[in-house]
């Protein structure tokens, strides 16, 4: 995948720092991003299975780049590398971060670049290979489809390998959501001035390209997706922020923002099988994925914003979270010099 570029020793110009300075006022404004104290401020209350997070303590797992809550083992999660790996998928136990089965593809090609996992009806998982690490200029990028085991142990299984192509063009993206109860795909483009919820065809087909459509406007530079267990609310998340939707069929409409950790390259994000928490992996050797509580519980009944208001769009994101008790100083201190060297590499590399 394309990381987060760094600042370089090279001169910046006064348009580069105006630029900028203009990123940081509006990250400052926005206030995009609520950062615990800890991961354990996070993980307290949590008394269910896998809702205090856990760290990956697979050594193959080194870049963690989607996650998924199983449905048919309780407290697994399964995740994948993004590239350079090979068509493997990892069921992580969550109570001791220990990888308790590794799935090995067949009938699909050789992996480019993946990026997400989502769990479908009738636990079937699907694979997101949709990272475009030429910035958008793939022809196609794939999807597959296998059957969950029932029993977790090392096994290879046979996936379905499915053709996507966008209505509109090649992109990059990193997150894919497959509706709980339609079974419908979902892919959203990653771009940095937000991009756009792609809804693919009511049923994938093996043979020939399946289009993508845009249906609606993502208000975020998307790292991952996740649905809630009963498909009324889709949770997007960035490198910094994130932000929750009613998803009315495809129709989005904002609800308010997401307490997202502050992580060292923020790439996924699951509901707990449950719905109650929403959790955060990170690439890395020893990753840590890090729950919070999920705004209505998950289950889309409740339209609160983390805040506890009861209004949506620009009132929801009008007051400050209290379900971390409040935005730490310090960290959001680091968030913004983070942002800060992010916007100065991105504006250095566009300038080369």
């Amino acid at each position: 995948m394309r990381r987060p570029p760094f600042v370089s020793r090279a001169a910046v110009s006064r348009a580069a720092v105006s630029r900028a300075g203009a990123l940081l006022a509006g990250v400052l404004l926005v206030g995009a991003f609520a950062v615990p104290a800890s991961a354990a401020d996070g993980n307290a209350d949590g008394d269910g299975v896998g809702d205090k997070g856990f760290t990956i303590e697979d050594s193959r797992i080194t870049e963690s780049s989607g996650l998924a809550a199983s449905r048919l083992h309780p407290g697994v999660y399964w995740t994948h590398n993004d590239s350079d790996d090979g068509p493997y998928l990892y069921a992580v136990d969550s109570a001791t971060g220990k990888t308790v089965a590794r799935l090995t593809l067949t009938g699909i090609g050789s992996p480019r670049d993946v990026e997400a996992i989502s769990i479908g009806p009738d636990n079937q998982i699907y694979v997101g290979d949709i990272g475009d690490n030429l910035g958008g200029n793939w022809p196609y990028v794939w999807i597959y489809r296998l059957p969950e085991p029932k029993t977790l142990t090392d096994q290879t299984v046979r996936a379905t390998q499915y053709i996507v192509k966008y209505s509109d063009g090649a992109r990059d993206a990193e997150s894919l959501v497959v509706h709980p109860r339609t079974g419908r795909v979902y892919i959203i483009d990653k771009k940095e001035d937000g991009g756009h919820l792609y809804e693919g065809p009511a049923t994938l087909s093996a043979s020939g390209a399946n289009v993508f459509k845009p249906v609606a406007a993502v208000d975020l530079w998307a790292t991952d997706a996740a649905f809630s267990p009963d498909g009324a609310r889709l949770a997007v998340r960035g490198y910094f922020g994130g932000i929750y939707y009613d998803f009315n069929g495809g129709d989005l409409e904002r609800k308010g923002r997401l307490d997202v950790p502050l992580q060292r390259q923020g790439e996924s994000v699951s509901y707990s099988a449950d719905g109650a928490k929403l959790l955060y992996g990170t690439e890395g050797s020893g990753s840590s994925v890090v729950a919070e509580d999920a705004p209505g519980g998950g289950t889309g009944g409740d339209s609160k914003s983390p805040s506890g208001g009861g209004g949506s769009g620009a009132a929801a994101d009008g007051g400050s979270s209290s379900a971390t008790g409040g935005v730490k100083l310090g960290a959001l201190a680091f968030a913004v010099l983070c942002v800060a060297v992010f916007g100065f590499g991105r504006l250095l590399r566009r300038k080369s």
